[in-house]
């Protein structure tokens, strides 16, 4: 079991005494980021004790323990998984050759881009949630929602620690920058679209966290392969943590449709407005969330031909879902892949070359998982004896991206004129009206075993705690 050393002043597991130089630049950047945690972090939660989980390890058997803490007290640091050894490289031109332990000069530019991206990432999604706070449905939420915030800001710690101890001042300069951007700002936004949109509510909120979460996923799983093995060991401890952000979205969303289907029973009506003077949130606006972030989230895997895929790709910087479960030999010249383009006003296949269309492929794979999850949804509006169903809307819808960036489809993945898309863009994506409908339902529930109207109790609590546990203590 690779232990953590929670003694020092920033926790790790990567022997950092032992390296005096990048210890005070670690220990100069930690104020920033208290500093950034306390200007964007989540708000007015500086005295609450919080029941979160720590990681005591990195062995997926028994990693964490679980305390009430405040969070400015948390003992974000460095954690890897152990290291492998004889590791080699999985794929493209290097296949076959030992893993690198340092940065090879010839990648540095793109390996720093790819740390520097997925770092972003991290700080954006607590800005996107800071405010969320003032209006969780119960404790339960409450403490899900700085689980989350937490375990996103070691995750720029992870970022941060492969920038400062590989890339000398231009890694330095780069994690300040982390702390320097803003979701949403005019002037310095973050570096993804998806990152500068709002989360105003906890329905998007859930979504987010289903659906970008599980980009997460696939974009760190991908990074697992990488031939630079202090990143693969970094991206494997994370996806560990990012596991139970997917749990939050995806459960959260069950029981939004599990309270709606309990109201749709009792007053025997779909009806939407029936249902929204009922306080709860009806099934056609639940959809329409899912269309929009849903759509937002496949847009973050980039052009369906890229040309930087590739390189990733062939260099052994990043590899492909699950990489080591493929059949095919790993370098993939000469394979080609089917993408969308539009032709005489209808979407159709063409072949293009597989390096090329390695973001479809990730974006393929997520589709996939993403529709599993919602078939899951899906079973609790079955049960409840309803006859409507959610859907995941066709990949070339609302996409901003791409070779199908800007081209009207509909969810149903016809290609439709602008004046269509005008007339039904309400139909199809959250309203004005309908994020102000959510937006009247929010306000924080703050009883231990209560929950807000809107939403139904989890199944079971945290960490085998009861439902009415004291997951967040108010000071």
């Amino acid at each position: 079991m690779a232990t953590i050393d929670y003694t020092q002043q920033i926790p790790n597991n990567v022997n950092l005494a032992d390296d005096r130089v990048l210890q005070r630049a670690l220990s100069a950047w930690q104020p920033n980021f208290l500093e950034w945690w306390r200007e964007m972090g989540p708000e007015g939660s500086t005295l609450h004790d919080v029941y979160l989980r720590t990681a005591v390890s990195v062995d997926p058997a028994g990693w964490a323990t679980f305390d009430h803490v405040k969070m400015p007290d948390y003992r974000w640091g460095i954690f890897l998984n152990p290291a492998q050894a004889d590791r080699t490289i999985g794929f493209g031109d290097h296949a076959g050759e030992a893993a690198w332990q340092d940065v090879p000069g010839e990648h540095r530019a793109n390996l720093r881009r790819i740390i520097v991206t997925q770092g972003d990432t991290e700080p954006a999604s607590i800005e996107q949630q800071r405010h969320l706070g003032n209006t969780a449905p119960s404790l339960y939420d409450l403490r899900n929602l700085f689980q989350i915030n937490v375990e996103e800001g070691r995750h720029l710690w992870a970022m941060v620690y492969l920038l400062h101890r590989y890339f000398g001042r231009d890694g330095r300069e780069e994690a300040d920058a982390l702390l320097e951007r803003r979701s949403g700002d005019q002037d310095n936004p973050r570096i993804l679209g998806a990152f500068n949109e709002r989360t105003p509510d906890w329905l998007a909120f859930f979504m987010f966290t289903y659906f970008t979460d599980r980009d997460g996923k696939f974009q760190l799983n991908a990074l697992t392969e990488s031939g630079f093995d202090p990143l693969a060991r970094t991206t494997k401890f994370m996806l560990t943590e990012e596991a139970h952000h997917m749990f939050v979205g995806e459960s959260g969303v069950s029981r939004v449709i599990q309270r709606t289907c309990d109201v749709m029973n009792q007053l025997g009506t779909d009806d939407a407005r029936t249902l929204r003077n009922a306080g709860v949130i009806d099934l056609g606006t639940i959809q329409r969330y899912l269309n929009f972030h849903y759509s937002v989230t496949i847009d973050l895997f980039g052009a369906d031909q890229s040309s930087n895929a590739a390189t990733f790709y062939s260099a052994g910087l990043k590899g492909r879902y699950e990489e080591g479960k493929r059949t095919d030999d790993h370098r993939l010249r000469g394979d080609t892949y089917r993408v969308l383009e539009v032709q005489d006003g209808r979407l159709v296949e063409k072949d293009v070359p597989l390096l090329n269309a390695l973001n479809e492929v990730l974006r393929d794979d997520f589709i996939k998982d993403s529709i599993a999850g919602v078939e899951r949804w899906n079973k609790v509006i079955a049960k409840a004896g309803l006859p409507m169903r959610l859907t995941v809307p066709h990949k070339g819808f609302n996409r901003q991206i791409g070779a199908l960036s800007g081209v009207r489809v509909s969810p149903t993945g016809e290609v439709v004129s602008e004046a269509h898309w005008q007339a039904h863009q309400d139909q199809w994506l959250a309203s004005d009206a309908d994020r102000a409908f959510v937006a009247s339902l929010m306000g924080r529930v703050s009883a231990p075993g209560q929950f807000a109207h809107w939403i139904a109790p989890p199944a079971v609590g945290i960490n085998r705690q009861p439902i009415d546990f004291e997951y967040v203590r108010f000071n």
